[in-house]
């Protein structure tokens, strides 16, 4: 169970307002409140079902007024299946691949630094910030983050964690209470103060809230720069992701 939990874990923690799941019998589809934020996960159908399926999700994103979507592929997928959506057009989004990862015992505190819970909406607001700016985030999904941070901030499920060092917020992640522990989500630090600690005392803030809820796991994925450091702080490889990008635009046909 935490295994698919690991690999598709928008699946399974709570909506927050405004985001919206599509459950199928082939597949699930994740909607966020941003309009680029939508992922197809837990891919349950053949090969030969796959052009069908594509122009399904495709007609949920347009009736929404969603024109792309990222494809997280698991280790239980169907056989090919990543090959098979490279050859209708869909490319790698970013790295294109993560570790599924689990934590379930103590990782080492960080001395130093100040990691705590995000508890104002001033504090939140810095948060985005930082993951905006460590994630190069592009400026069009930026404003329109901007646009509802109060509101977000007002009727969010998540919890938010930041790190400061010498008195300047330069770490922050995003993390989703469940039934299998924390979900977590968009941890990033900020260039210049990289190589210093902060992200290891974000796990450590975010594992002291999982206990406190009575869920002492850490669940998330690790790309290419985090899943060093996630390894060394005791998570362990549960499953793996292969993510892909369908830009349709507006005709149904791949934009890229």
């Amino acid at each position: 169970m935490l295994r698919e939990v690991a690999e598709y874990p928008n699946s399974f923690g709570p909506l927050s307002p405004g985001a919206e799941r599509v459950e199928t019998e082939r597949y699930t589809l994740c909607l966020g409140v941003g309009s680029t934020w939508n992922t197809v996960q837990r891919q349950r159908f053949s090969l030969d079902e796959l052009d069908e399926v594509l122009e399904e999700v495709r007609a949920h994103l347009r009736d929404r007024g969603r024109r792309r979507t990222q494809w997280e592929v698991g280790s239980k997928a169907p056989e090919g299946l990543v090959d098979a959506l490279h050859e209708r057009g869909l490319v790698r989004d970013g790295d294109g691949y993560a570790v599924a990862l689990v934590l379930t015992e103590d990782p080492p505190r960080q001395e130093g630094l100040v990691a705590r819970r995000i508890e104002s909406f001033e504090e939140y607001a810095a948060a985005n910030a930082v993951q905006w700016e460590a994630f190069e985030s592009p400026a069009s999904e930026v404003a329109e983050a901007q646009a509802s941070l109060e509101q977000r901030y007002r009727d969010t499920v998540n919890l938010m964690h930041g790190v400061w060092l010498d008195g300047e917020l330069v770490c922050a992640g995003t993390a989703t209470p469940s039934d299998h522990g924390l979900l977590l989500y968009g941890g990033a630090t900020l260039p210049r103060a990289r190589g210093r600690g902060a992200y290891r005392a974000l796990i450590r803030a975010r594992w002291d809230d999982a206990l406190a809820l009575g869920t002492p796991a850490l669940i998330t994925q690790g790309g290419t720069m985090s899943r060093p450091i996630l390894e060394r702080l005791g998570f362990e490889r549960v499953g793996e992701v292969h993510m892909l990008l369908d830009d349709f635009g507006g005709s149904g046909s791949i934009a890229r």
